[in-house]
């Protein structure tokens, strides 16, 4: 469960509805392709339409990956499971139904783990379904009037349900990227939110703490993580202003609007009855032998969890740092390489969490696009382990292999002369005028001021432009003020 961060004196409750688009060639009832991008109608079959004589037929690839989903959170894997139909009328719903599961899922229960600023946090699942997709409305090109696209009609979902554990909009992001990773590291979903296959519902409402839950509004179809963040925060104020006002929430479902940045009512928010469900009459129960969960359970690739966990144990990391080197596969891969070529793995976990998350994030790039490679950032660990180079040489030479400069470390160091200073006397020689340069700061700290010690410390360190060993410099320093 998360805790409680209060906003204007009210305690925010979030919970999350997950579409993963599975990773199947064919549709969930039907042989139809689920290609992105084919032209309009080209991939809408007669079974996708419910056109009369035609029966649904379970895609087996569609089970497993639920299963595979099931065993990664630690869920219960159910070995009898029940399609539903839910019953509701739109233009991209062929049918006037939609197949889905209800009473009884495929996977029931489960947990998701996340850091937020450092603080551990569990969300706990409710469930995990499997259902059909329905088309796509298009409102662009097309003069005024709506154009209806039933492609993607049929594509396996797995509906991802989450506990209301949610406390913030940090949270609820920290918890879809750590879905959005999952789903991608066992394979069962590409995660591409562009293109619709990863997409989230956000429950939000706010209350009095102490007080019961408070009436929920559903955001629909947010396709990015800066926009669930966006839409929840605001929904978080309105709501906030709407009660402090007087009134009271209504139970809706809203829609985000990324220009406006404001989230806006689409209808009334449906309850369970409201889509009138029963189990469809085309398809038996679905049946998953144990034998068939356990023989998943044995292909299944090292979960994160587990990586984690091998992480402390097998190199000493931190919970945090081990978690961090989690994120996505890559990243435990480039971590493990950089740490057993250097030997240095919290140096190396240190690395990949600063300088290298740093320069990927402000340029927008993914590990495997980085410009500095692990045997690479292995051997600048290993010039700073044996003092060949000090950290903040390190940097500079760090910024000559991510720009392109070099590619050598070794030539890097000895190009930019940024071996350390190992002549004892010379280094005197340059505390010497620091002191003599900086006499307020002496003064300063001869009256009991530290920070006026680190001040000198940070002007020896720049006389000797980061060649000095600042172990070193602190002890002379400490020294020569006697």
């Amino acid at each position: 469960m998360s805790t409680s961060k209060l906003i204007r004196g009210y305690e925010v409750v979030i919970g999350l509805e997950t579409h993963a688009q599975l990773s199947t060639q064919s549709k969930i009832f039907s042989g139809s392709s689920t290609a992105f991008g084919a032209q309009p109608n080209t991939q809408a079959s007669p079974v996708d339409l419910a056109l009369p004589g035609t029966l649904p037929v379970m895609n087996k690839g569609a089970v497993e990956r639920a299963i595979r989903f099931g065993l990664a959170v630690g869920a219960k894997v159910a070995n009898q499971s029940i399609f539903a139909r839910k019953n509701y009328f739109y233009p991209d719903l062929p049918k006037g139904y939609q197949i889905s599961q209800y009473e009884t899922p495929v996977v029931q229960g489960g947990t998701i783990e996340f850091f937020v600023g450092g603080v551990h946090h569990k969300v706990r699942l409710t469930r995990a379904h499997l259902e059909e997709d329905a088309g796509k409305s298009l409102h662009e090109d097309y003069a005024g009037q709506t154009g209806i696209d039933l492609n993607r009609a049929g594509t396996p979902l797995l509906e991802i349900v989450s506990e209301p554990d949610m406390r913030s909009s940090a949270e609820a992001v920290e918890y879809a990227k750590t879905l959005h990773e999952l789903v991608k590291w066992i394979d069962i979903c590409d995660g591409n939110m562009q293109e619709g296959s990863f997409r989230c519902d956000a429950n939000v409402s706010v209350r009095k703490p102490g007080e019961p839950f408070g009436t929920r509004r559903e955001i629909k179809n947010l396709n990015s993580f800066k926009f669930l963040q966006q839409a929840i925060d605001f929904e978080i104020q309105w709501q906030i202003d709407l009660v402090e006002d007087g009134g009271k929430v209504q139970q809706a479902t809203v829609l985000f609007n990324p220009d406006s940045g404001e989230t806006r009512a689409m209808r009334t928010k449906e309850d369970a009855h409201d889509y009138r469900y029963f189990p469809d009459p085309d398809l038996p129960p679905l049946m998953i032998p144990q034998p068939w969960i356990e023989d998943v359970r044995a292909h299944m690739p090292e979960l994160p969890r587990v990586m984690a966990a091998r992480f402390q144990k097998d190199y000493g990391l931190p919970e945090y740092d081990a978690t961090m080197m989690t994120q996505s596969k890559a990243f435990g891969a480039f971590f493990e390489s950089t740490a057993k070529a250097c030997g240095q793995p919290k140096l190396a976990a240190n690395w990949l969490m600063g300088e290298v998350s740093r320069r990927l994030n402000a340029e927008g790039r993914e590990l495997d696009a980085s410009p500095v490679k692990a045997e690479t950032l292995a051997k600048l660990i290993s010039r700073i382990s044996d003092g060949t180079v000090t950290n903040n040489g390190a940097k500079q030479v760090f910024e000559a292999l991510w720009t392109g400069e070099a590619q050598d470390v070794d030539a890097v160091i000895e190009a930019k002369g940024l071996k350390p200073m190992n002549d004892t006397g010379e280094l005197e020689r340059i505390l010497d005028e620091v002191l003599a340069a900086n006499a307020k700061s002496v003064e300063e700290f001869r009256a009991g001021k530290e920070k006026a010690f680190n001040a000198l410390v940070g002007q020896a360190m720049k006389a000797t432009k980061g060649k000095a060993n600042p172990a070193q410099v602190n002890e002379l320093l400490k020294k020569k003020l006697g």
